[in-house]
């Protein structure tokens, strides 16, 4: 039998298993994280141009009511 020759095998073959099972891990939890970063990158986008739209509405708002005859 083999393993009675190198006893260590198991072991090393469990290590070696563990340690691809952790890269694998790693990897799949960096591909996670970079597309939340970048979701989270989208939602800032799509933020700032709500902000200067709702600031254009306002804007736009302002004079309308300035120009109205009511004032």
């Amino acid at each position: 039998m083999a393993d009675s020759e190198n006893p260590s095998q198991p072991a090393e073959d469990l290590t070696v298993f563990v340690q691809n099972l952790l890269q694998q891990m790693q990897g799949r939890f960096q591909q996670m994280s970079d597309a939340i970063l970048n979701r989270i990158d989208d939602m800032g986008g799509r933020i700032d141009e709500l902000e200067k739209s709702i600031g254009q509405l306002m804007e736009e708002a302002g004079v309308e009511e300035g120009k109205s005859p009511n004032h």
